[in-house]
């Protein structure tokens, strides 16, 4: 969609003052106290719904209702990608080392499932929310009309035109266009090609190119000149995540903070900590499974959670996935409102 020119089905009518969105950062960087800060700052915050249960996540919604009416969900959309199992067994017994250390357990067998997707969509069509965002995969046809039908925007995260052409076809409002230059998961349709390293600008240009709907700018959005660009290239917002994990609204645990305020190095793309590409800073972990991660979400996510949980408790980063943006530098223990609002001082 070409312009600057902020669409008001998507942000004016929610009552939006500077075009920044937080970002949703499932497993704990994003808490209602951030989602409402954002909205306080005159942005819009996107509660992180993947990997809760549909009863913790109606709890979350209905702690920031109760503040705020602007706000959105993120839910993972399935799009599995089962692990072959002789390389799950010898992931496994290698990652089993590195948990016992921590008095954690890894499952024998692979855990597949759908993260409770089907629950979640029910919650979010029996009790609406403003925005619901996609990730991962493109919803079905008919899920996305219902949400629709109940009066959600709806937002898909795309990391190529191809992907771009897909979601409009099937009825969605927005796009979310991440740049590989974001930290965390990539929300690439297919987890086992590493998306292409195309600069923001270029990818929201190949874009606007087949695709006419609003889209949301991300990926590696740090500084109030890159969201002006990102405006002014045509993109109705900016979406920013690595900048606000040092926000004291954020969840993020005391050893991700640790590692996000040392110098670690540029973050990789990698497998090792989920089975599909994220984005994160090197530490202990990836220096020795990097390599060898096997394709496979959420086998793989399943298998090194217990011992992710276990090491974030004993506050060891190097058994932890920091995923970080490639501007992760430039976060600082800032209110998430003052974040969001020197973000947008240059519009």
């Amino acid at each position: 969609m070409s312009g600057g020119v902020v669409s008001p089905t998507v942000l004016a009518d929610l009552g939006l003052a500077v075009p920044v969105i937080a970002a949703p950062m499932a497993g704990g960087p994003t808490t209602p106290e951030l989602v409402v800060a954002a909205a306080q700052a005159g942005g819009l915050g996107f509660l992180a719904g993947g990997y809760l249960s549909a009863a913790a996540l109606a709890d979350q919604i209905a702690a920031v209702r109760s503040r705020t009416s602007t706000f959105g969900v993120n839910l993972f959309a399935p799009n599995p990608v089962p692990v072959d199992r002789g390389a799950y067994v010898r992931y496994r017994d290698q990652v089993r080392i590195d948990a016992e250390r921590f008095g954690a357990t890894v499952p024998e067998s692979p855990i597949e499932d759908d993260d409770s997707w089907r629950d979640k969509i029910d919650l979010l069509v029996d009790r609406p929310v403003p925005v619901v965002s996609c990730t991962f995969g493109l919803p079905d046809a008919a899920v996305l009309a219902a949400l629709r039908r109940v009066g959600s925007v709806v937002v898909q995260t795309v990391t190529s035109a191809d992907e771009a052409v897909q979601a409009a076809e099937a009825g969605v409002d927005v796009l979310a266009v991440q740049a590989s230059a974001a930290g965390g998961h990539s929300g690439t349709f297919t987890p086992g090609r590493i998306p292409q390293a195309l600069p923001l600008p270029d990818l929201l240009a190949e874009i606007d190119k087949v695709v006419d709907l609003p889209t949301i700018a991300a990926g590696g959005i740090v500084e109030p000149g890159q969201v002006a660009a990102a405006i002014a290239g045509g993109a109705q917002a900016v979406m920013v995540g690595t900048v606000l994990l040092l926000a004291p609204e954020s969840g993020t645990s005391h050893a991700y903070r640790a590692a996000l305020r040392s110098e670690r190095g540029d973050p990789v793309v990698t497998m090792a900590f989920t089975g599909r590409p994220a984005r994160a800073l090197p530490n202990a972990f990836l220096e020795t499974h990097h390599a060898g991660a096997p394709l496979g979400y959420p086998a793989v996510h399943h298998l090194t959670r217990p011992m992710r949980k276990a090491a974030a408790a004993a506050g060891d980063p190097e058994y932890v996935n920091v995923w970080a943006g490639t501007g992760y530098r430039s976060a600082t223990p800032r209110p998430a409102a003052q974040i969001m609002g020197d973000l947008a001082a240059e519009l």
